[in-house]
């Protein structure tokens, strides 16, 4: 079984300690991340993709 996330291996948090800049995800959503149903991470991972990019400004 394959576990979708929108992991990108930049495990680096920003300067509030509260947010993953490679992926987006807060600390707490990666923390409950193991224990969320699919459809919770899909609905996190279309959060994710409707932000503005780091190239954009993000």
């Amino acid at each position: 079984m394959t576990v979708s996330t929108p992991c990108i291996s930049i495990c680096t948090l920003d300067v509030s300690g509260r947010q993953c800049l490679g992926c987006g995800r807060t600390l707490a959503e990666i923390g409950a991340w193991s224990g969320m149903s699919e459809a919770e991470r899909r609905a996190i991972m279309a959060r994710l993709a409707a932000l503005p990019t780091a190239e954009s400004g993000r």
